[in-house]
């Protein structure tokens, strides 16, 4: 493989979002991202270039633990050409893989034994206009071939709980695909949101950062 992306931290922790949580992971961080959300717990990937690597040498790197899933993030990957290369090399190595993603850019390229996480940004990241539309779409069809993939919401507010609320219930998301609300722990206690979420009888998942609790200070290679 001669693709080469910008990396930024390699790095093997437990998966502490999404609803594989608590399993262990491998995580390949690229550099760059086309957001600039208000609470990003990496922002370190806005400015830093990274250091290019060929897909095959990424692949050593994922070969040297056997056996665990792969999740390639960001930053945002898609705004690498070589993201969709290095997805395809992993499945075919036999992992399992995850796409963590803004849902600012087309999804329609990532392969379908891929899960992808779709972060739709809310009103308190300052990004909420930057999600692609049509990506809900992309994951509907995606859910008929049998992908098992799923969006997340960072509240940091009851405002953006409301918003989400409206977003889920709008797109009807529960109907075909999982759904996770993470508060923003600095802004948004985990207790209010699970509040709201009882009084609504939104049926979406509650999900604290793992990674956080287990290691407090921490914002590299966790």
């Amino acid at each position: 493989m001669t693709e080469t992306l910008r990396v930024c931290e390699l790095f093997y922790s437990i998966q502490g979002e999404s609803t594989r949580a608590g399993l262990p992971c491998l995580f390949i961080r690229l550099a760059g991202c086309n957001l600039r959300c208000s609470y990003c717990d990496a922002s370190y990937t806005w400015q830093e270039e990274g250091h290019l690597m060929q897909v095959a040498e990424l692949l050593a790197w994922v070969d040297a633990t056997p056996g665990v899933m792969v999740e390639v993030t960001g930053g945002e990957p898609m705004s690498q050409p070589g993201t969709v290369p290095l997805m395809r090399s992993l499945l075919a190595a036999g992992r399992s893989v995850l796409l963590e993603t803004n849902g600012s850019l087309c999804l329609e390229k990532v392969p379908d034994g891929v899960g992808i996480i779709m972060d739709v940004k809310c009103p308190g990241s300052g990004m909420a206009a930057s999600g692609l539309a049509e990506n809900i779409g992309v994951l509907q069809q995606r859910q008929l071939r049998g992908c098992r993939d799923e969006v997340k919401f960072v509240l940091s507010s009851a405002d953006d709980f409301h918003w989400a609320r409206t977003y889920v219930e709008t797109h009807r998301l529960p109907s075909f695909l999982p759904v996770l609300f993470s508060p923003v722990q600095s802004q948004f206690p985990p207790a209010a949101l699970a509040e709201l979420l009882l009084a609504s009888r939104l049926n979406v998942r509650l999900q604290v950062q793992l990674h956080t609790l287990l290691w407090p200070g921490l914002t590299r290679g966790v």
